[in-house]
C-alpha cells in the first residue's frame, strides 16, 4: 500500500504542479508529498520533476512514467469497483434495444424478469441502428455492425444463416442440389425494413458468386413470419439456425443447400467502460447460456 500512495503523491503533484496544493488534495503536509516522491526518484535513480521556487514541471522521464502510474491507478480503481458490485444484488431498470426477433428471445426474457425480479426491463425492438449513447440506453444487442469506438461490447452468441424447407414443399418441388435450381423453386424473401432492399443469399456456383434473381413466393420484413411461412410449406427460406433450431431437431424444417451458408454474431454493447454493471452482467450471461448454450 505504500508504492501506491507514493504513486497518487506522484499522479497528484504531476496534476498540480505543486507540492502544496497535491498535498491539500490527500489531506498531508506538502511536506510529507515532497518526502514520498524523493522516496520515488531514489528508487527509480531518475529525477521526475524539475523543481524551482516558482514551478514544478514533469521531466522526459517523469511523463513516461506518469502514463503508467495512471494506468495502474485507474486498473485498481476498476477493480475496486468490480468487486464491490459483486455483493449487490441486480436491480433497478435497465434499457435495451434489441433486434425485431420474437422467438427465441421472448421467452427467454421473460425467464429473465421471474429469475431477477428486482430488474426493470425497458426493452425496445427495432432494427433501427440507435445511438446508445444519445438515447440513453443501458445497452444494445447488435448483428453483423461496425463497432462503435464509444461503446464496449461483449460477444453473446455466434450463429449461422442456412437455406431451409419444409419436407412437403420439398416432396412437391423436389430439393434443389445446386444454387442455380434455386430459379426453378419458390423462395420467401426478406425485405430489409430500414433500406427497403432484399436481403442477398449466399448463392455459389463452380466457385463463382451468383447474382440471380430468386424467384418470390412471398416477401416479408419479419423473421416470425418468414419461419411460419416455411414451416407451412409455402417455399424456401433463408433463415437463422438460432430461430429454428426446434423444427430443426424435430425435422418439421430440413436444410438444403449446406454450402449456402453465412455466419453471424451478436454482440451486446454499451457505453464505453470495462465493467458492466451487475445488472447488465447478469442479463448478457442469462442470454448466452440460454440462446446460445
Amino acid at each position: 500500500m505504500d508504492n501506491l500512495t507514493t504513486l497518487n503523491a506522484f499522479v497528484q503533484v504531476a496534476h498540480t504542479h505543486s507540492f502544496v496544493a497535491a498535498g491539500r488534495v490527500l489531506g498531508v503536509t506538502a511536506s510529507a508529498v515532497g518526502k514520498s516522491v524523493a522516496r520515488l526518484e531514489e528508487r527509480l535513480g531518475v529525477r521526475l520533476f524539475h523543481r524551482s521556487t516558482r514551478s514544478v514541471t514533469l521531466t522526459a522521464e517523469g511523463e513516461l512514467f506518469l502514463e503508467r502510474s495512471r494506468r495502474i491507478l485507474r486498473e485498481i480503481e476498476e477493480a475496486e469497483a468490480e468487486l464491490s458490485q459483486v455483493s449487490q444484488a441486480p436491480r433497478g431498470r435497465l434499457k435495451v434495444s434489441l433486434p425485431l426477433v420474437g422467438h427465441p428471445f421472448l421467452p427467454v426474457l421473460a425467464d429473465f424478469k421471474q429469475a431477477y425480479p428486482d430488474v426493470e426491463l425497458d426493452l425496445s425492438f427495432t432494427d433501427r441502428r440507435v445511438d446508445v449513447v444519445e438515447e440513453g440506453y443501458d445497452a444494445v444487442l447488435r448483428s453483423g455492425e461496425a463497432p462503435d469506438s464509444r461503446l464496449s461490447s461483449r460477444l453473446v452468441g455466434d450463429y449461422r444463416m442456412i437455406v431451409v424447407a419444409a419436407p412437403a414443399y420439398l416432396a412437391r418441388h423436389g430439393t434443389p442440389q445446386t444454387s442455380s435450381d434455386l430459379a426453378q423453386h419458390r423462395c420467401i424473401l426478406f425485405r430489409f425494413p430500414n433500406t427497403g432492399k432484399l436481403q442477398r443469399w449466399p448463392l455459389h456456383a463452380q466457385g463463382l458468386e451468383l447474382d440471380q434473381p430468386l424467384p418470390a413466393a412471398m416477401i416479408c420484413n419479419n423473421l416470425e413470419a418468414r419461419v411460419c411461412f416455411a414451416l407451412h410449406g409455402i417455399g424456401i427460406a433463408y433463415l437463422p439456425d438460432f430461430a429454428i433450431r426446434e423444427a430443426l431437431d424435430s425435422g418439421q424444417l430440413l436444410q438444403v443447400l449446406p454450402d449456402c451458408t453465412e455466419h453471424g454474431s451478436f454482440r451486446m454493447m454499451w457505453p464505453s467502460s470495462r465493467h458492466p454493471s451487475p445488472k447488465l452482467r447478469v442479463f448478457i450471461d442469462f442470454l448466452k447460456e440460454r440462446l446460445f448454450p
